[in-house]
């Protein structure tokens, strides 16, 4: 069967997803790339499919209406930074952008490097600079989402999650199937941490990397008396919010969990009372000197290609 021709959008389209499941940090760089872009006087948007929400149609997310079993985790993130459509189908999302009137001067791609229906001018790839590809084996049988070369024949730039030894290291393995640029960047706690020094707490998450959470806090000097441990993008329950704030109270521990767990916990019972309790720790990227003028430069560039701007609706 003949496959359809990518869609063109009106903006440019730049993806921002990665070669094996969770865990690597895409979100992170999704909002430092738009942070970026706006310090240049751009206008991003977001598109994401919405992983474990009740979105089945391309739906505006609107933060202060909408929750994660709503529109994900994710996008409610996205969306402290940028507007965002949730779409499980990437080119109804971009249509229905343009029939919102949702102003933009590129679309953010959250995800979809594997997904052939859009056309994209730039796509990146993150990855764990220390799991990089785990066993090299897709998946189930390993943690790639898709064969390495066909992967790595629809990058342009790759984002290394970690040290330059381990750039340095993804970059030798890689050599003879790939020429584009490979940039550093590595994961620091968002806003002050004085209150993790000495503090005794219960850490939870249900995120791809949880052992990168861990390793986060110990690194700035919280001693963590219990660590739970859930499934990715997990949906909590009133059983476990009260077993946690149980655990709380006996221990005399502070609840921490990551920014995406906290606005996955409901508002009402004992949810609410977990996210009262609880205090969530964001996580930022850095991605500096040489490696963020290389990847500020591969977006500027992708995205002048379709000069002049006009801030104009994508489809």
């Amino acid at each position: 069967m003949t496959r359809a021709p990518a869609f063109i959008s009106k903006v440019p389209i730049v993806c921002i997803g990665n070669f094996t499941a969770g865990g690597t940090g895409k979100t992170p760089l999704s909002l430092w790339i738009a942070r970026r872009l706006q310090e240049h006087g751009l206008k991003p948007v977001f598109l994401t499919r919405g992983y474990g929400s009740a979105v089945r149609t391309p739906t505006m997310v609107n933060p202060e209406r909408h929750s994660a079993a709503d529109v994900g985790d994710e996008a409610l993130l996205l969306a402290r930074v940028a507007p965002v459509m949730v779409s499980p189908d990437r080119v109804a999302g971009v249509r229905a952008l343009a029939q919102a009137g949702v102003a933009a001067d590129v679309v953010l791609m959250d995800d979809g490097l594997q997904n052939p229906s859009v056309a994209k001018d730039l796509s990146i790839a993150v990855v764990d600079g220390e799991r990089q590809f785990g066993n090299g084996r897709v998946f189930p049988a390993g943690p790639l989402r898709a064969p390495l070369d066909l992967q790595l024949s629809k990058t342009d730039l790759i984002v290394v999650n970690g040290r330059r030894e381990d750039r340095d290291r993804l970059a030798a393995m890689i050599a003879d199937r790939f020429s584009g640029a490979l940039v550093v960047a590595r994961q620091r706690p968002a806003g002050a941490t004085a209150w993790l020094n000495g503090a005794r707490v219960i850490a939870f998450a249900g995120i791809g990397n949880p052992v990168r959470f861990r390793r986060l806090l110990e690194g700035n000097g919280a001693s963590i008396v219990s660590w739970r441990v859930f499934a990715d993008h997990h949906a909590f329950t009133d059983e476990e919010a009260g077993a946690l704030l149980q655990e709380a109270e006996r221990s005399g521990a502070i609840l921490v969990t990551t920014e995406k767990d906290f606005v996955r916990l409901a508002s009402v019972g004992l949810q609410g009372a977990l996210k009262s309790a609880a205090r969530p720790l964001g996580v930022s990227l850095v991605i500096e000197g040489e490696d963020e003028a290389i990847l500020t430069d591969h977006l500027l560039t992708a995205i002048g290609r379709r000069r002049p701007w006009a801030s104009q609706p994508p489809g």
